[in-house]
């Protein structure tokens, strides 16, 4: 049976998973025609710069169920056989999943994930941004209200079916992670994301070495790239 794709998206009191909680967590599931959307209280104080960014508040979550009860309800609401799409999954939503479902002691799914940003710049090198704004207005769909998670989950959705086109979601899939050792071309976070590896300033670069940035698993293959292109040795 071929797996259905489920898009997500979440809102984070910041961005940190380590330290930061997931406030918000909405998906789409097109096959299906079911939404989920539930805040989820993060036993935190919402920073202001975050709820200005989102839109939501301390009084909005304090209700709320905490995440062991929402991760309960989203695992149900996925399923089996499915496929999670998120927008900047790899370096962020999947991050903050694992670390919420980890300290609510809850086993997170093998879920195969696809991170539609990573899709973007790899197969849309001719774009010179690859933001969900901006690919939603590259492809002329309708704004809605950005950043609260449900509306950027079918923003995602419109945006990544253009992106892919007549692609079966499995095959996406292989063609996106069929090479573990895959080069990165583009910075795929921080203040420089966006930028070809060979504009990333010296300062910054350098920066990220400075603080083990470089030796966390995840970051493996930015490391290797940048050693690549010899730019570890120039510093």
């Amino acid at each position: 049976m071929a797996k259905r794709p489920i898009y997500y998206d979440t809102e984070t009191t910041g961005l940190n998973p380590q330290k930061d909680r997931i406030i918000e967590i909405a998906a789409f599931d097109p096959v299906k025609n079911r939404t989920f959307d539930e805040l989820v209280n993060p036993n935190m104080s919402i920073p202001k710069e975050s709820s200005n960014i989102c839109n939501i508040t301390d009084d909005m979550v304090k209700d709320a169920s905490t995440f062991d009860i929402i991760g309960k309800n989203f695992i149900e609401f996925c399923g089996e056989n499915t496929i999670l799409i998120a927008h900047n999954n790899d370096s962020f939503d999947k991050l903050f999943l694992q670390f919420e479902f980890e300290r609510s002691n809850l086993k997170m799914p093998a879920w195969p994930f696809i991170d539609s940003l990573k899709w973007a710049r790899k197969y849309r090198p001719d774009l010179p941004k690859h933001a969900l704004q901006y690919l939603r207005e590259m492809y002329n769909i309708e704004a809605n209200e950005a950043h609260r998670a449900l509306n950027d989950v079918i923003i995602l959705q419109n945006v990544f079916e253009k992106m892919i086109d007549d692609l079966d979601i499995e095959t996406v899939l292989k063609l996106l992670y069929q090479q573990k050792n895959d080069f990165i071309e583009y910075m795929p976070f921080g203040k420089h994301q966006g930028k070809k590896l060979e504009e990333v300033p010296k300062s910054y670069i350098r920066w990220l070495q400075e603080n083990q940035a470089l030796e966390k698993p995840q970051n493996a293959n930015l490391k290797k790239s940048f050693e690549k292109l010899n730019l570890l040795s120039k510093l």
